[in-house]
């Protein structure tokens, strides 16, 4: 009886520890792991960010003292809302990644216009928006994050923007004095400086699983100072560039 009994305590740990080790491990599509640690990263080349910030343009930059835009629309927040794709096309090992970002953007200012003569505002609504998109080369230095497990990841970009503008009156396109139409585009640099904060640092085995199921490597908010100067590298075009701050969540995968 000893005998079975002894037998049968033997068999229970050995199902015990098969059932321990069978809850540690899991299968993704990229065969199976046991835990955090045994976790084979899905590969990461792009990353996706959505963006917003105050965007007041710098249109009375251009008129010598004078201050249509503010006279017209105030000084009031507005706010854009874009998206940005970045290709991470190379890997600088112990350092970060190189690549080309392209992002879009929309910003509007509507307020009650101006008479003509000076006297205050018209009964008539008036509105100026505004499309930038860019191109831009991003540095993303995550050598603190991958290296000293610092969930910091620092980053520059520099390129070039565009941007589609449109003046209107109510429902109505915008006039001036001379007959032409308040609509065109604008061009010229920009640049930016940001930091993002991993967000797999506060949940490590959610970020794991989001990785095993969706690809996601990692997921971040970010900070970042923002300067375009669209003024047609200063030929005659409204001057729509800012400088502002952005905040914003990104993906990379």
């Amino acid at each position: 009886m000893r005998s079975h009994l002894l037998a049968a305590g033997a068999a229970a740990a050995a199902l015990s520890t098969f059932s321990l080790n069978a809850s540690a491990q899991g299968v993704d599509e990229f065969g199976a792991y046991g835990g955090l640690d045994d976790h084979r990263e899905s590969p990461q080349n792009v990353a996706f960010e959505l963006r917003v910030g105050r965007y007041l343009p710098n249109v009375d930059d251009e008129f010598g003292g004078a201050t249509p835009f503010a006279d017209t629309f105030g000084d009031d927040n507005r706010f854009l809302v874009g998206f940005e794709v970045d290709w991470q096309a190379l890997r600088i090992p112990k350092f970060g990644t190189l690549g080309p970002g392209i992002g879009i953007g929309y910003t509007s200012a509507s307020a009650t216009a101006q008479k003509s003569d000076g006297t205050g505002a018209s009964e008539q609504d008036t509105s100026l928006a505004i499309n930038p998109v860019y191109l831009v080369g991003v540095l993303r230095v995550d050598v603190l994050m991958r290296e000293f497990h610092i969930p910091l990841v620092p980053y520059g970009k520099l390129g070039l923007g565009y941007a589609w503008w449109d003046a209107r009156d109510g429902e109505r396109a915008a006039y001036d004095d001379q007959g032409i139409r308040g609509k065109g585009t604008s061009y010229g640099y920009q640049f930016a400086l940001g930091g993002m904060f991993e967000l797999d640092f506060l949940d490590p085995e959610a970020a794991v699983q989001l990785d095993a199921n969706m690809g996601v490597n990692s997921s971040y908010v970010f900070v970042e100072w923002y300067f375009s100067q669209l003024d047609g590298f200063g030929s005659n075009k409204l001057q729509v560039g800012t400088n502002t701050w952005m905040l914003g969540l990104a993906l990379e995968i």
